[in-house]
């Protein structure tokens, strides 16, 4: 120090230090009253936001207040250097992790926005973190008065290295970000693969993609074989689909009157089920006949993938009951079998193989000396 200390610097310290403990506790208070303002909004960026800027708060205030008090103490030149370097560096540490917090959380607020459903893209969300982290590292170091172009040469020399080291890895990354931004996946969607695989997408990250399927089991696909195989969006261009479901009714029913009752019954689902689109027409078309009977399909619509089992259940159940109330016969399935005599000088049938040879000849057949008939 280039002096004693006094007890006028050790009440300078104090004031500047509880000063600076104030401030960040009034600034925290102020935010958190705020932030209950921002969570009446529609817009959840505003409370990531706020969230972060309670945590910077007291780290800002504190190092104001290490600063004041530095500058009060009798310190000499380079010790009072470098505290400010010290409480400098700490206030970009801190104001770098917020601005990663900020700008993560707001990425991620827009995925979800963009997805509607609760799924996440953390492939985005990460790439900006690091990037953020980067620069305020990068501008930290050159605070300190270290250069950063060694750095940077000798980190583009060895990102060659690094990318014919982790080439399995940049394909699965670059193939994330290729399947994101050209939202032909996107999380939330439900998807189903050439290989069988299918579910709603729940993440797609730096190196895969999960998959929940509808028995709740997650399917772990690595980005780069998700972009090279051919997969089905059920979430594309709309979310909305098409049901079909598979009837029969007997030769004997009157066609017309079987297609009123089933159009009936699939606009009450329509109108009642969960799930049903409400101004959907069900369609009726008849396109088989069958074995048992006439066969025909019937069209509904899903607000969603998974809505479609609820819908023919309920469609079921409620065309099973009409058709009993209506007389609609349902036919069980049946083959009928017409056996012909032969004829006087026809060859007959081939007889039924049994557990023994039948060894009779057929008429006009001429056995050979020896032969046993």
């Amino acid at each position: 120090m280039n002096r004693a200390l006094t007890l006028h610097d050790v009440i300078v310290v104090a004031a500047a230090l509880v000063g600076a403990a104030a401030a960040g506790l009034l600034a925290r208070m102020a935010l958190r009253w705020l932030g209950e303002r921002a969570r009446r909004t529609r817009w959840s960026g505003d409370d990531v936001i706020v969230a972060t800027l309670r945590t910077l708060a007291p780290w800002a205030a504190m190092s104001v207040g290490v600063s004041s008090a530095a500058a009060a103490l009798p310190l000499t030149r380079t010790l009072g250097h470098t505290v400010n370097q010290v409480v400098i560096a700490a206030l970009i540490l801190a104001t770098t992790v917020t601005a990663a917090r900020v700008v993560a959380g707001l990425v991620q607020t827009l995925a979800l926005s963009r997805s509607g459903v609760a799924g996440t893209a953390t492939i985005f969300v990460n790439i900006t973190r690091i990037a953020v982290l980067m620069m305020g590292v990068l501008i930290l170091l050159q605070t300190l008065g270290i250069s950063i172009a060694p750095l940077l040469t000798a980190l583009g020399v060895g990102g060659l290295a690094v990318a014919l080291a982790l080439q399995d890895t940049l394909a699965n990354l670059f193939a994330g970000v290729h399947i994101l931004a050209s939202k032909t996946v996107q999380p939330g969607h439900y998807i189903r693969l050439s290989s069988g695989e299918e579910g709603y997408v729940v993440d797609i990250n730096w190196r895969n993609t999960t998959i929940r399927q509808l028995s709740d089991n997650l399917v772990i696909i690595p980005n780069a074989k998700l972009a090279g195989t051919i997969t089905t969006n059920y979430h594309q261009p709309g979310q909305e689909m098409s049901v079909m479901v598979q009837v029969r009714v007997a030769y004997r029913s009157d066609l017309e009157h079987v297609e009123q009752v089933t159009a009936e019954v699939g606009a009450k689902v329509m109108a009642d089920v969960l799930g049903g689109v409400v101004d959907f027409e069900p369609s009726v078309r008849f396109h088989t006949f069958g074995e048992s009977g006439i066969d025909f399909s019937v069209f509904l619509g899903a607000l969603e993938f998974s809505d479609q089992y609820l819908i023919k259940h309920e469609f079921m159940k409620r065309l099973h009951r009409r058709y009993q109330a209506e007389g609609i016969e349902i036919p069980l399935p049946m083959r009928t079998v017409v056996l012909h005599q032969p004829q006087p000088g026809q060859v007959p049938l081939p007889a039924q193989r049994t557990g023994e040879p039948d060894l009779t000849p057929g008429p006009g057949v001429a056995t050979s000396p020896g032969s046993t008939a």
